[in-house]
């Protein structure tokens, strides 16, 4: 479906290929590094064909730079050993697949094959998960390192984070048979579950939502806080094992034999003995996919002897004895009706399409995400139009394309507003984000409601109430600054629709326990810009109070783990509204907590006086806990291992990279029994 007719001439083609290369290699940095490709796979394939096909035709012009010779890197463009990870060199290069929308073209990678074995042969078919790739290394049945793809000659160790993935063992099986060294290759995905709960936290903080699972595994693996990728829900499947002597003959025999050994293998994965079942095997899959927890665009489809294999050998990008064979993306062509302007809490404005209704994946899609202004530019959007829809697991659909050739004479061309659709207050851009925001933080009706539907929520304030009853309150004049929501009456509550004395009970039974929540939760409940739920963690335990995280220097802030330069600035300009400051001594008034509880940061001992640690790991309590444990018996806690460090207390699955810093410069490591045994008499 790709076959280009060419007759172009020589300069023509030689210009095409610089600005296919140029604009390739965006898309990758956009996709591998990013993690937020602006067009879809599809798009991308129909890119990369036209090169290769200029490449075959005009072969002078083809250079070792062009992406067609050349794996995509997720690798940080400033360098190895930058943005927190260590890099390592692959022992055998992690190259990518080549990959068809064309069955034709499958029965053609059949034929060369064919070309070749001189002997019967079968093949492997495996779902393709939408994920990211990743190489284990096990020594002696123990996990010893974990690479991420990188340039396909050298990786980013994310070791320390892989081992918070349930699914992953770091011990294989005792009483199996195993290579002494191996590698494993697969694929770490987030399941729809996951990536609906990771998206909906982010819209709730204002955060830009991932565009798909794969985004989401992708930057979830490269988090630098080992703690915060297990909260992320990541799975994996392993489908390639590589060892001088597997003691196996087909690759079918290699997964049976990883799975024995407590390895994660694809439960869907099919011996095929020709290709017509092959494409038995993608018809079904083309149409269960639907059904299944996770993303998948197509079919791998392997040649499943080994020796074969070997034989058949490897290009510079790819194997010849492997190909994908990609599913067309799912979308569906609907009219747009018209275009909503929501305003969040921090006052940014998202533009949401309202179509007529249109079934895809299963459900039925009246809403689509149009994202930002510079969005619906890129679109060209009027109203009227008729647009291509695509669901792949998002929470709302987005608008990817228009076809224009629907588009009425009379169609009139969105235009994104100047001034807030709540309160009529001229827009600001933030020059630094794609979102354009309404100022009036105090007055705007929609801001201030979304401020009290994050105060209320589970994570927050835990108050048992919705946006509906928030609604309500807000509408009726009850509410109009957080604190008013510890001075609602029964008879005010009374007043609400359908809510009888059960619900009131309910709901001020609620609010009373909502006055023992920590004061991590208090601060997260703030709503100050960028805090994020294991920010406040860490701001809480630091600071240990408001005044104290009130009157921070901004280099204090800095200093502090989760913090960087537009949090700390966004923290500074908060705490420098006096509306803010009345605010916290009206919530203070009320009962709520604004400093750690004196009984975890009770000064139990000074067994640990004048030393510093660093923790790493799980323990047998949460971390927060921890830091308050070593600080109540006069120790510090420290962000990172560094030569002023004493102790680095190892706890499961213990970042290597900080044991390895820890050892060059000589601090002693310590188990969390051993740290107790520090603190008792």
């Amino acid at each position: 479906m790709f076959d280009i007719f060419l007759t172009v001439k020589k300069g023509e083609a030689k210009k095409r290929i610089e600005e296919l290369k140029e604009l390739i290699r965006t898309h990758n940095h956009n996709y591998y590094v990013l993690n937020a490709p602006t067009i879809s796979d599809f798009e991308y394939d129909i890119l990369m064909n036209e090169l290769i096909q200029l490449e075959k035709l005009f072969p002078q012009y083809i250079t070792k730079d062009s992406p067609t010779q050349n794996v995509g890197s997720d690798l940080a463009v400033t360098g190895a050993g930058q943005g927190g990870f260590r890099q390592y060199r692959h022992e055998y290069p992690m190259l990518s697949l080549s990959n068809t929308y064309d069955l034709e073209e499958l029965y053609a990678f059949d034929q060369r094959v064919k070309k070749v074995a001189d002997s019967p042969f079968s093949y492997n078919c495996e779902l393709k998960f939408d994920g990211t790739a990743i190489c284990l290394t096990y020594k002696d049945g123990i996990l010893f390192r974990a690479l991420t793809r990188g340039d396909g000659t050298v990786g980013d160790d994310v070791t320390s984070n892989v081992m918070e993935i349930g699914s992953i063992p770091q011990k294989l099986k005792s009483g199996t048979s195993y290579p002494r060294e191996f590698e494993i290759r697969g694929e770490i995905y987030m399941p729809y579950e996951a990536f609906d709960r990771l998206n909906r936290q982010r819209e709730l903080d204002e955060d830009p939502p991932f565009a798909n699972p794969r985004n989401a595994a992708a930057g979830s693996l490269k988090l630098l806080d080992s703690a915060a990728v297990k909260e992320r829900g990541l799975e994996s499947t392993l489908y390639h094992l590589i060892a001088p002597d597997l003691g196996v003959t087909t690759h079918s025999d290699a997964l049976k034999a990883a799975a024995e050994w407590g390895l994660p293998v694809s439960e869907y994965a099919k011996e095929c003995k020709g290709i017509e079942e092959v494409v038995e095997y993608i018809t079904l899959w083309d149409e269960k996919r639907r059904s299944l927890p996770f993303a998948t665009d197509g079919i791998v489809v392997k040649v499943n002897q080994l020796d074969l294999q070997k034989k058949l050998g490897f290009t510079a990008k790819s194997p010849r004895w492997a190909t994908a064979y990609k599913f067309k993306p799912e979308e569906a062509l609907t009219k747009l009706l018209s275009i909503d302007y929501q305003v969040g809490r921090t006052g940014a404005i998202t533009p949401v399409a309202n179509l007529e209704p249109v079934l895809l994946s299963g459900t039925m899609v009246k809403r689509a995400s149009l994202h930002n202004s510079e969005q619906m530019e890129l679109l060209d959007i009027h109203i009227g139009d008729y647009v291509y829809v695509e669901k792949g697991g998002e929470i709302i659909p987005k608008i990817t394309r228009v076809e224009i050739s629907k588009r009425s004479a009379s169609a009139e061309k969105a235009r994104f507003p100047a001034c807030c659709p709540d309160c009529g207050t001229p827009l600001v851009k933030d020059p630094e984000e794609a979102k354009s925001f309404c100022p009036n933080s105090d007055g705007c009706p929609m801001q201030q409601k979304g401020k009290f539907l994050h105060f209320i929520g589970r994570k927050a304030m835990n108050i048992n109430a919705g946006e509906a009853t928030i609604e309500q309150l807000y509408t009726k004049g009850y509410i109009k600054r957080l604190s008013d929501i510890y001075s609602l009456t029964s008879n005010e509550l009374s007043q609400l629709d359908k809510w009888k004395e059960k619900s009131v009970a309910n709901f001020l039974n609620s609010v009373k326990q909502s006055k023992e929540r920590p004061f991590s939760k208090v601060l997260f409940a703030l709503g100050i810009k960028y805090i994020g739920e294991t920010t406040a963690n860490s701001l809480a335990y630091t600071f240990k109070s408001i005044e104290n995280l009130m009157h921070a220097s901004r280099e204090e802030l800095t200093e502090t783990e989760d913090v960087g330069e537009k949090l700390a600035d966004s923290i500074i300009s908060y705490f420098s509204n006096p509306d803010n400051i009345k605010l916290i001594e009206e919530l203070k008034a009320a009962g709520l907590k604004f400093s750690i509880d004196e009984n975890s940061a009770m000064k139990l001992s000074d067994a640990l006086d004048g030393r510093t640690f660093m923790i790493t790991g799980i323990y047998t309590i949460p971390r927060e806990e921890m830091k308050a444990y070593i600080e109540a018996h006069g120790g510090k806690v420290a962000s990172s291992v560094s030569s002023k460090t004493d102790f680095l207390v190892a706890g499961e699955k213990s970042g290597e990279a900080k044991i390895k810093k820890a050892e060059k410069l000589g601090v002693e490591i310590i188990s969390e029994e051993e740290l107790y045994k520090m603190t008792s008499k």
